[in-house]
């Protein structure tokens, strides 16, 4: 593609060697680079040779996220995700088109949209919390994961029959569950109908199947101005006769629903685990769900998404050459905010090992130091209801019970997110 010369130093280790580094290890790989390295690097993967430059600095991630969207693309830096997540997802489009799918998209995600959810987010958490054995451990993350997916079907999908609910819970479940290299995987056509590659395209057509009945039924529904699940709201969106297709609908909720299931339930395991690991901490957190303060319960829920990021960057491909942060880059360029990096920075957060909600409390971080949902016109969609619904989640809990950690906890990827080794074990009273 260029010269290596071209481009920031970087290590010299084989591609595999680079992408298992990056996949599997990064938690420990990526803050090697970066005390090597500095806060730019060069590193190269496989299948198909890609080359990406990281970068830590919080105004080198602004110029990624202010960048003409034309030249730097996020659609085409995300294409591992489309044999799951469709051609027409948010994600993956760029230019005119992600343009349009995210002005249809918007107004299901509006303040007064949110405000509407709210409730039936709190009803599942309190039937799901009190479900719940005192006394028992229990792995936070696989209830979290329980409840954040019943709030995607049921809040997002608007399903409301059992025996679909039934058919679907097993299947996101094993979509979720894939190894990276299923991912990595799919982009060898030779790959897709042989051993784990097959079965995961397998689950994807099931899953597809289930998608599309759903759809169809709603369509044909005569209560469509009384529902006001995100399915319903996007099925309404009328811009001028502009409407989703059943495709387009498809591949948006299957989007939202790996995007916005695993992200949020991992970030509140994370919370919770943290949480049971102070005494002071835990009186403290209590205490802002017993008031209401809804602040409060935000700024944990930020602090463990800063702390144990989910996704360890944000990815564009530059379809021109390129200065960024004073560096010349070519054409075909994957360049990448580093989330990983950004947020472990001294610079940016005092005593970055550190868990402290109070970070933000009486003011924000500086701008692109927290970048959990990206930022600029490709920010998460679905930030605003990943925080409304993480808050709600967490008031029930912390009303209800005392939360103690068990054991200790690192980070070790699934699919492409990052999640707690052992399910980040709580025992509750």
């Amino acid at each position: 593609m260029h010269r290596t010369t071209a481009l920031p130093p970087g290590p010299r280790l084989p591609r595999l060697v680079q992408s298992i580094g990056m996949m599997r290890m990064r938690h420990r790989f990526v803050p090697w680079l970066h005390r090597r390295y500095g806060d730019v690097i060069t590193v190269r993967l496989v299948p198909s040779p890609r080359t990406v430059v990281l970068f830590a600095d919080p105004s080198a991630v602004r110029e990624i996220f202010a960048g003409d969207p034309d030249v730097f693309h996020a659609g085409e830096a995300n294409s591992i995700l489309a044999p799951v997540m469709g051609e027409h997802s948010l994600l993956l489009v760029d230019g005119a088109e992600h343009r349009r799918s995210r002005a249809l998209l918007t107004p299901a995600f509006s303040g007064r949209a949110l405000r509407g959810y709210a409730d039936l987010v709190t009803g599942l958490a309190k039937t799901e919390v009190g479900a719940w054995r005192p006394g028992v451990p229990f792995p936070a993350l696989e209830r979290m994961n329980a409840l954040t997916l019943e709030v995607i079907l049921r809040v997002v999908f608007g399903v409301t029959d059992e025996t679909r609910l039934a058919r679907l819970r097993p299947l996101v479940r094993e979509l979720v569950e894939v190894s990276p290299l299923v991912f990595l995987g799919s982009l060898v056509p030779r790959l897709r109908s042989v051993g784990m590659w097959r079965r995961a395209a397998q689950r994807t057509a099931a899953l597809d199947a289930l998608v599309y009945e759903e759809i169809a039924e709603r369509r044909a529904g005569h209560d469509l101005d009384e529902r006001t699940d995100v399915l319903t709201r996007l099925i309404r969106v009328d811009d001028g006769g502009d409407r989703l297709t059943d495709a387009e609908l498809r591949d948006q909720l299957v989007t939202l629903l790996l995007a916005g299931h695993e992200t949020t339930a991992t970030a509140l395991a994370w919370t919770l685990y943290e949480v049971g690991r102070d005494p002071d901490l835990r009186a403290w957190a209590r205490d802002a769900a017993r008031t209401g303060d809804e602040d409060r319960l935000e700024a944990l829920v930020k602090e463990s998404m800063r702390l144990h990021p989910v996704i360890p960057m944000v990815v564009r491909v530059l379809t021109a050459p390129t200065t960024l942060a004073g560096v010349d880059l070519p054409s075909g360029t994957t360049v990448a905010a580093s989330i990983l990096l950004a947020h472990s920075r001294a610079e940016s957060h005092e005593d970055p090992a550190a868990f402290r909600p109070e970070r933000f409390l009486g003011g924000q971080p500086a701008p692109n130091t927290w970048i959990p949902f990206g930022g600029g016109v490709r920010r998460c969609i679905g930030a605003g209801f990943s925080l409304m619904e993480a808050v709600a989640v967490l008031r029930e809990v912390l009303v209800e019970y005392d939360v103690e950690t068990v054991g200790t906890e690192e980070p070790r990827v699934r699919n492409i997110t990052s999640v707690p080794r052992h399910g980040a074990r709580i025992s509750v009273r």
